[in-house]
């Protein structure tokens, strides 16, 4: 997986109905990210793989 960062665009690949979200924090395998349409949640990366989103420039 890609390390996460603060800042970077994510996407839940279960959950596409949370929108584009934004990581908060990373702490080891801990991530709060703030989804568009599911507000901030806490997410284990060891068991779901974000996927990044690139935006265009």
């Amino acid at each position: 997986m890609n390390e996460l960062a603060p800042g970077m665009r994510v996407r839940h690949p279960g959950k596409p109905d949370w929108g584009l979200g934004q990581v908060q924090s990373v702490d080891g395998a801990r991530v709060t990210v703030n989804f568009e349409h599911a507000g901030k949640l806490l997410i284990n990366t060891e068991i779901v793989a974000l996927e990044s989103v690139v935006e265009p420039p």
